[in-house]
């Protein structure tokens, strides 16, 4: 067992060592070699601090645990100073080690997430060496492997391979903002900065400068008057539209790409979303599978949770499958999602069952579609939005999911029926599930509000006249 705690750690300092040189395209002709073998170094030293620190401690015991922690969080700061050394793509992957809150321990998440607001700047020369793929990557990919045979990492690779170059194509970055303000142009809290295009090119972007408090800073929120649980609850519909109705996801919702501000003008709160070069267009297919998914998942239907899971390549695993997506024990997700709130022990549960499930993770992980990647790492950022907000699991947030899909599933429906009749039938469907919704969403409005502690007061004393 302590055997097991040791690999565990160590392959968790080994992974995120080699994922970061994996992500770095190597360039001798710029120094790639000082960074390669400064990559390396990290990694020996904090395989070597976990396998001595911990051998000789009794595994399970106060004094491991507390030590464990220790080395932890000493990995983490190596990592983090790493990831500042070496800069370039190691920035971008560092950001994406702090958003693995189910897979990796709380001192690294914690850590690395300072990589969200606080990254230090690159230079042009630095950001061109992200382009460049250099050829030793797979082999010293597939040693790794053969050490840590449980560990399939493999998708990170070729993930980041393929979207990194993306997230630095400027006026790709350009288009997708565009694009998402226009697509969601009806929500007015919704503000992206404008692209002036006559001054941008493919090596620079000028856009509107836009300026707030970070999305996860309660206190700012509360200083400038701001309603955290609007802000939380406005959050969910813009990636439940994105997400289920339209396919088009803004893959990187970190906190220091998610900024609030209020309006002096209007006393409106806005949600200013920047960086706009990571997308992930989801296909018809999948965005269907992925709404009959979050209906099952909502309505506790586990049948339906089985197949639909099933249909997006998680297998067996369907039900490590369905805890990954809500962050919850499979437990509350048999007993539903939206009955209570994500309690300390639950939270304190899904961490270490990460730990030991880890092997099953990534098998998981390296099986679903690539689409739902991101999908994954998006959760895991809003996730940790709302825990920070302290509305994570809030009953509007999954009525807007149910909304969202509700609507994508009829629209999706309707453009299959070539019947009149069957697309009118659609429709009344619809609109009678969004009244329930509507309905359902007023009488919990009703049950928290003065008025509806009036009206309850006034039942109860009725009911004790008539008796």
């Amino acid at each position: 067992m302590a055997l097991r705690a040791l690999k565990f750690a160590s392959l968790t300092a080994a992974a995120s060592g080699i994922y970061l040189y994996g992500n770095k395209f190597l360039d001798p002709n710029d120094f790639g070699v000082v960074r390669v073998g400064r990559a390396i170094a990290t990694t020996a030293v904090i395989s070597y601090d976990y396998l001595t620190s911990l051998r000789s401690v009794p595994y399970g015991s106060e004094e491991y645990e507390f030590l464990k922690s220790q080395v932890h969080l000493r990995s983490a700061e190596r990592l983090r100073e790493l990831c500042c050394s070496n800069r370039g793509t190691f920035i971008k992957v560092g950001q994406h080690l702090g958003a693995l809150d189910y897979l990796l321990p709380e001192e690294y998440t914690r850590t690395l997430k300072v990589l969200h607001s606080q990254a230090p700047q690159s230079t042009r020369q630095e950001i061109e060496q992200v382009i460049r793929e250099d050829l030793g990557k797979e082999v010293l990919l597939l040693v790794v492997k053969q050490i840590f045979p449980d560990f399939e990492f493999m998708w990170l690779v070729e993930e980041a391979k393929k979207n990194l170059p993306l997230e630095l194509d400027f006026l790709n970055e350009g288009r997708n903002a565009e694009k998402v303000a226009h697509m969601l142009k009806n929500f007015d809290f919704l503000k992206v900065p404008r692209i002036y295009w006559e001054l941008s090119t493919s090596r620079v972007l000028l856009m509107e400068f836009m300026e707030g408090g970070q999305v996860n800073d309660k206190a700012y929120m509360e200083r400038n008057g701001i309603n955290v649980n609007e802000i939380s609850r406005n959050l969910g519909k813009l990636y439940s539209e994105m997400i289920f109705v339209n396919g088009f996801v803004h893959c990187d919702p970190h906190p220091g790409n998610v900024l609030v501000k209020k309006c002096p003008a209007s006393g409106k709160a806005h949600i200013i979303l920047l960086d706009h070069g990571l997308y992930q267009v989801l296909s018809e297919s999948f965005r269907m599978d992925y709404c009959h998914l979050w209906q099952a998942l909502i309505k506790a239907d586990m049948k339906r949770v089985q197949k639909y899971s099933r249909r997006l390549g998680a297998g067996d695993l369907y039900p490590l499958f369905a805890c990954m997506l809500t962050a919850r024990s499979w437990e509350s997700v048999n007993r539903g999602i939206d009955q209570s709130p994500v309690s300390a022990s639950e939270d304190m549960e899904i961490r270490s069952n990460a730990a030991a499930y880890l092997p099953q993770i990534t098998q998981l992980l390296n099986n679903v579609p690539r689409q739902m990647l991101l999908l994954l790492k998006t959760n895991d950022l809003l996730r940790g939005i709302e825990s920070a907000l302290h509305t994570r699991a809030s009953a509007s947030s999954f009525l807007n999911m149910s909304r969202c899909c509700i609507r994508a599933v009829s629209t999706y429906q309707r453009s299959k029926s070539h019947s009149l009749y069957r697309r009118a039938q659609i429709s009344l469907t619809e609109a009678l599930s969004l009244w329930q919704i509507n309905l359902h969403e007023f009488f919990l409005w009703l049950k928290g509000s003065q008025l509806g502690n009036w009206v309850i007061a006034l039942l109860r004393r009725m009911h004790h006249f008539t008796y």
